[in-house]
This record gives structure tokens, sequence and C-alpha cells, in this order.
């Protein structure tokens, strides 16, 4: 049997429920709950297994690379898309722990996902490469840890590494955190050096969890997936009292209540268990189908003897960027529908609603953190549940105040106003970006072109530097980051939040095909570099569409001045093929003739556009010839 979702291969066995049911509760004082962030590609993931295979949880036949990334997706780009729960145990001494370890993602578009599992923890190991230190996605997770008042393990990885400085960069740490270079462990996630050390470590620092096994049952929701035959599977760490089995519990949000079918823990696969106590982390079964009764953030507690206040839950995730998804078969409407609501559920910073566009029909305007976010999204949306989809430009959201004072939030181009505004808002972020010293120009040249404010520089070491800008959201979610790449030679990383909103001169840029408007290909850009997008969206157009027995002019416009041209020359049979000899009148007669029926034809006939152009105009990439 699958568990559906994010977890994609994460199987339950046929007779689990057969399987010897484990013991209840853990005494609360032999819990660790803790999480391991990092800046992407750190080596999280490595780290991880290595602990499975040290705890004897996976043995070392079942053993593979990247063992808690269960989504193909996640093991073809090699990154972690999903936080992963998982138990461990661990002797020190004559006492048996049981930690219950989250790896999370390091890529600064799921930083929701880590905000989540360390509201779940007591702890935190902070893990820097040993060849490449400190980044700003590191910097960025250990400032939510700080925030949730966790306690921080700093951990050198990858020291087996031919070019790893781990003095060098423990000096950094400690001066970051505020500890001894000396209290940095050194570890392999590769080689499994250190990893036993760090496994005592944690048990040793990170405090058990606090949580009143006498008081009513709060459990809190922090992760759901959804299950074809067995429905939403949920995922809770147990603050207040505890749970067992066929108890009767209340969502507190929904105020809905459900039977208890099965309760468990992961280690590394659903294990059942008869009950799980104050600061457990474990997984509930309901038989429920319906997703929306199952939310992230929700409190569980009994049905019987109810909590009388929920726990404070999460932050709700403001979206980036804004893209809409269509269906290429118009009957798989409701299907998309369906599969979003899915994703929504074990996604919870995804948000989208219906919208009609008059080219591409019926589909949702999406919301996303970011652009590999959205990428993600769409991929697991075509692979899970076998769509084929259109998605349009990405765009952010900006304020829009008109010249009689109404205010609107626009998300999609189509909504901007026309007409004359009295002011445009547009969010900006405030980006933090770490790069080796020998590339400062090349990145204040970019963060200028893309109208950029610095606000500090400072140096973290002789050839580090930390540079603080203020960039507006739509000039750095469609290519920034691949720029920065390019211009550091890979070694610049990336950072940013939202940092409010700020007057921009914007306008709308209108493609038109035969004079008819085409919603689709529209965008809002800044007045600078609407000539340079119209020029662009125009010749991509002319070498995507077919040609039509008549001819097609391409048009962009701002509102009614057209800024850019290219026409689509007409098909034209050889009308003079069967005419020879006589005067010239009579080849003229029949040019005027054909000319006519052109004329007549352009009036009123419709520019079909083919759904490959659609998808090739609105990507990145260049049309071929």
């Amino acid at each position: 049997m699958k568990m559906g979702g994010e977890r994609g291969e994460m199987s339950i066995p046929n007779d689990t429920l057969l399987h010897t049911i484990q013991p209840a509760a853990t005494e609360p004082s032999l819990i660790r709950n803790f999480s391991i962030i990092a800046h992407i590609d750190h080596g999280k993931s490595t780290l991880a297994d290595r602990m499975l295979g040290l705890t004897g949880v996976v043995t070392e036949r079942e053993m593979r690379a990247q063992y808690l990334d269960r989504m193909d997706i996640e093991r073809e780009r090699g990154i972690t898309i999903k936080s992963q729960a998982v138990r461990m145990p661990w002797q020190v001494g004559e006492k048996a722990y049981a930690l219950n370890m989250i790896d999370t993602p390091g890529h600064v578009d799921f930083t929701y996902e880590v905000s989540r599992s360390l509201a779940a923890c007591e702890g935190a190991v902070l893990l820097v490469d040993a060849s490449q230190g400190i980044e700003a996605q590191t910097l960025a997770n250990l400032y939510l840890a700080l925030e949730d008042d966790l306690t921080i393990i700093p951990v050198l990885n990858k020291i087996d590494l031919p070019g790893a400085m781990p003095e060098k960069h423990a000096e950094e740490l400690a001066s970051l955190i505020g500890c001894q270079p000396e209290d940095c462990l050194k570890v392999s996630g590769k080689t499994g050096e250190g990893v036993a050390a760090l496994l005592d470590e944690i048990v040793r620092q990170v405090p058990p969890p606090t949580g009143d096994p006498a008081a009513p049952t709060r459990a809190m929701i922090f992760d759901s997936v959804y299950d074809t035959y067995r429905g939403v599977v949920t995922y809770v760490r147990v603050v207040d009292g505890s749970l067992t089995a066929r108890q009767r519990l209340k969502m507190m949000s929904s105020a809905t209540t459900h039977e208890l079918l099965e309760l468990g823990v992961i280690s590394p696969e659903p294990t059942p268990t008869s009950g799980l106590g104050a600061g457990e982390v474990g997984y509930l079964i309901t038989g429920v189908k319906d997703v929306r009764q199952s939310r992230v953030g929700d409190t569980v507690t009994s049905a019987d003897k109810p909590a009388a206040e929920a726990l404070a839950g999460y932050r709700d995730p403001m979206p980036m960027v804004y893209s809409g998804l269509y269906p290429i078969e118009g009957t798989d409407f409701p299907v998309l529908r369906d599969a979003l609501d899915k994703l929504r559920l074990n996604d919870a910073s995804l948000t989208y609603e219906p919208e009609t566009s008059a080219a591409l029909g019926s589909g949702f305007r999406c919301g996303f953190l970011g652009l590999l976010h959205l990428e993600i999204i769409r991929e697991r949306l075509e692979r899970e549940f076998d769509l084929a989809l259109i998605s349009t430009a990405p765009n952010v959201e900006y304020h829009v105040v008109t010249e009689d004072g109404t205010e609107l939030d626009v998300h999609n181009p189509s909504e901007f106003p026309d007409g004359k505004l009295k002011e445009v808002l547009e969010p900006v972020v405030a980006a933090t970006i770490l790069t080796p010293s020998d590339f400062v120009g090349p990145v204040m040249e970019l963060c200028q072109d893309r109208r950029g404010t610095m606000k500090n520089m400072q140096y973290l070491s002789a050839d580090r530097v930390e540079l603080h800008y203020t960039l507006p959201l739509a000039e750095i979610v469609y290519d920034f980051f691949d720029q920065l790449k390019s211009r550091t030679r890979g070694y610049a990383s990336l950072d940013y939040h939202l940092d409010g909103l700020a007057p921009a001169d914007l306008v709308k840029v209108d493609i038109l095909l035969n004079g008819e408007q085409v919603d689709a290909f529209s965008a809002i850009v800044h007045k600078d570099a609407a000539y340079n997008y119209g020029t662009t969206m125009a010749q991509k157009l002319r070498k995507l569409i077919p040609r039509q027995q008549f001819e097609v002019p391409i048009q962009a416009a701002i509102g009614t001045r057209v800024i850019a041209r290219e026409n689509i020359r007409a098909l034209r049979k050889d009308m003079l093929a069967k005419c020879y000899g006589g005067d010239i009148t009579r080849k003229r007669k029949l040019l005027e003739k054909q000319k006519a029926g052109k004329k007549r034809m352009k009036a009123i006939g419709r520019v079909e556009v083919p759904q490959e152009a659609f998808i090739a105009a609105l990507s990145s990439e260049e049309p071929k010839k």
C-alpha cells in the first residue's frame, strides 16, 4: 500500500496491523526532539543516512543514499523538498533514549517547511560544509532556530574532503553562535566519522520535551499526507496529555470529531504503537477522506476531555510568486482541482483560486514561495496525477491606487486597471548575499541592474563579504539567482524575506494578435523594461505562430500606444500560374481580386495560437528558428 502525496514511496505493508503493536509512550525525560538545518547541499540527508545506519533502524541491506528523500524528484535533483521525521533509538550508558529527528530542506523556497519542523523540536543541529563555510541560508535557518529558543549544536560536515578547512570555518561558526571553536563538532556524513559523538552530544545538550502528561490532550499537526486507501495520515507532535488507540479525537479549528483507528511512530517506516505520550512525534490515521479536516497547524485534542484552548499554530506563509496553471485538455479541470486539494494537504504554503482565461480556458491562479516551488509543484502534478499543464509567466502581487482613490490588489496582468493611476506599489525584499570578496564588483553591478538599493556591507572574514540589499521581488524571482551564480562562479549564496511595499513606475504591456488582446502574454513590467519585453515577445511569437491565409500583425502596446510590431506574412497562392500570355491587365485583375479576398479574410479571420506556442513563448528558452 502506498502513502500518497509528499512521501510518494513510503509504503505501509498490507500486514502492518498484524505486526506486534509496540509498547506505549516513552518517558519524556528519555526523548530528544531535534532538526538538522543547513544551507542547500551541505550534507543534511547524507548525515541523516549515517544516523539511521548507526542507530540500527535501517539495516545495511536496506540502506540507500538519501534514504529519507522519498520522492523521485528529490532523488533525481539531489535536494530535499519535504521535511521527514524519523524515530531512532540510542543508548548512552545504561539509559536507552528515543531520538526524534527531522531532516529539513535547505533551499530558500522551502523555509516554511523548516520553520514548521523547528516548532516541533527542542534542539537543532546547525550543519556547515567544512569546505564552503557559512552561507546565506545557514544564517537564515539559524535565526529561525533562535526565534524558537532552540538549543543549537554547531557541526562541521565533510571534513574528509581534500579542500576542507575545519579550523578556519570553526572560528567563523563559533563567532556567529558565540561559543568556542573547539565546541564545533567535526563529522563526515560520508564516512561516518564523528557521528556517534554527535548523537551523544544531542542526548547531552538537547533538553527533554516539556509538557504535562496529566493535562488534557493537545497535539500539534505539523504535516499530513493523503493515502488513497486509508485517507488522511496526520503527523503530530504531542505537547500535553497522551493519545491512545480507539480514542475519540476532536480537531479544534473545525470542531469535527473522529475515531482514532491507528497511531504510531516513523522508524523509519510507519510502526503502530499502543499510544503516544507527551513530547513524542508520531502519526495518526482516522479514516478521514476530506482533506480539509486535517489542516497543518491545527490542534488535536480528546473529544471526551477537550483542552480549553488550542496551541498557537503556525504563521501562514505569504506567497511570493503567482502563476496560472491550466490543463491542456479542458476536461482535466476537475482532476486538477482534486490534485491541488491533495497537494495543499501536505504543502500548506501552496495557495490557489479558480480563474478563467479567454485564451487558455479554465484553470487556477496559484501562489508559490518561489520559482523552484512553482517548478516542483507543476512537475508533481504532471507526474503523480498524470496531467498535462500550461503555466503562465510568473508574476508578483501589486497594490494599485487609482485616481479616484480606489485600492486594488493585482495578482494577474488582466486585473491591472486601465487609465491614469495615482500610485503602484510593488513588493520589495531584504536580500542577504554572501560572496567571496573577489566577486563584490559583479554582484553589486547585478543588483544595480535589478533596481537594487544597498543597505550595508560587512566582511565576515578576510575573503568573505556579506551584502545587504533592498530589491524588488519581481526582479529576483525570475533568473536573479542563476545570474548571481554565473557571475560568481557558483560561490555566492542568496537569502531573502519580504520587506514591505515600495512605489514603482510600472506599466502593463499587452500583446495583440491581429488587433485582439491575448491576456496570457500580458505582463506588468517596469517602464524602462517595457520596450525590451514587447520586442522580445513579438519576435518570439513571430517564430512560433504558424502562417495564416492573411497577414497577421503582432503588436506590443502600453494602453493605446504601440511600442513594438512584427508581421507574420500571409500564405499566398500563385494566382498567375495558369495566366500566360495576353494583356497585363488580366494579371493585374487576378492580383487585385486576391488582395480583396485577403483583406476580407483578415477582417473576419481569427488567429488560432497552438498550445505549443503558448508553452514556448511563456518559457525562458529561445524558440528554434
